[in-house]
């Protein structure tokens, strides 16, 4: 069963440009852990300062053991600094996938 999550954060849209290098760091980081099928970053085209995040695991030790990585403790620092506020994240468990 893959582990899905899903949901939005805000950053000021005046610190956009100073998140995208944690951003981009993150990615690339969480992107070549073990049990990381996918996670991305998306700006609102609509909403300025909106990102929405969808992650894809392989289960939840995957998640837990991501949550344990020094990468992430940077990222959490960066985005506190850069007022990254109103984390909306939600987890969900698959069961199964076809495509539409």
């Amino acid at each position: 069963m893959s582990v899905l999550i899903a949901g939005t954060m805000r950053v000021p849209p005046q610190n956009l440009a100073a998140l995208k290098p944690h951003m981009h760091a993150m990615l690339a980081a969480s992107r070549a852990e073990d049990g990381c099928v996918e996670y991305s970053y998306g700006e609102d085209v609509a909403e300025p300062g909106l990102i929405r995040v969808f992650e894809v695991w392989r289960d939840q030790a995957a998640i837990d053991a991501h949550f344990k990585t020094p990468h992430m403790a940077k990222w959490r620092a960066a985005g506190a600094e850069l007022g990254v506020s109103d984390r909306r994240l939600f987890s969900y468990e698959v069961g199964s996938q076809r495509p539409l």
